[in-house]
């Protein structure tokens, strides 16, 4: 009779264990899925990036000005590999009254490597960057309203980097995993949303773990 209780004792325990597990396997699940908030300062953000117009401006193949993305030349000779990432951000940034590396500090050309260089440095630190751990620390600081930017740097210095500004996005936890943070981007495509993993698709070794993001205190 004691060993038929304690036998029984024992499947209770195991039932009580599963379903302690299945319970947190759900709320672990449940957090993946759930969409991340944006908050008033977020969606501010999301508003002024939104009106930077990046698909209008800063036209790939053409020459443009760095601080307004609009064409120098109309009839100026069209060169695929004329693409204006690191000026959209630098531009983004000095709307927002903060210091990233861009002209007259550094040339325009091959100016995405330079940058992530520059944030990878002391005197980034000093200017108000910050490194950030990981993309889902990226996504939740830009759906809080902070100035966040994505960033890669080619090993040939022959080839041009990437560099994008992260943008508020209620994407789930698992998004984020599986194609990184929204951003907004000029480069080959340019986009007013797009993933990560899109937008960097060019660069080889870029997305998931070669993208660098930088957050600024302001």
């Amino acid at each position: 009779m004691l060993a038929g209780l304690s036998l029984s004792l024992k499947g209770l325990l195991m039932i009580t264990r599963l379903t302690i597990v299945t319970a947190c396997m759900v709320l672990v699940g449940y957090r993946l899925a759930v969409a991340e908030e944006i908050t008033a300062e977020g969606k501010k953000l999301a508003e002024s990036l939104d009106a930077m117009n990046v698909e209008h401006l800063w036209e790939p193949g053409r020459s443009v000005a760095w601080k307004t993305g609009k064409l120098l030349d109309k009839q100026g000779e069209f060169r695929k590999s004329n693409t204006h990432c690191s000026a959209f951000v630098a531009a983004t940034c000095l709307k927002h009254d903060v210091y990233i590396l861009r002209p007259p500090e550094h040339e325009t050309k091959n100016l995405a490597n330079a940058q992530a260089e520059w944030l990878a440095s002391k005197k980034s630190h000093e200017s108000g960057w910050k490194p950030v751990k990981n993309e889902a620390e990226a996504q939740h600081m830009a759906n809080h309203g902070h100035l966040v930017v994505a960033a890669f740097k080619e090993a040939n210095p022959e080839r041009n980097g990437h560099i994008a500004i992260v943008r508020p996005n209620d994407k789930s936890a698992e998004r984020v995993k599986q194609e990184g943070p929204q951003i907004v981007q000029a480069g080959a495509t340019n986009y007013n949303s797009t993933s990560a993993k899109e937008g960097f698709k060019h660069h080889a070794g870029a997305f998931p773990d070669g993208i660098k993001y930088y957050v600024h205190s302001k």
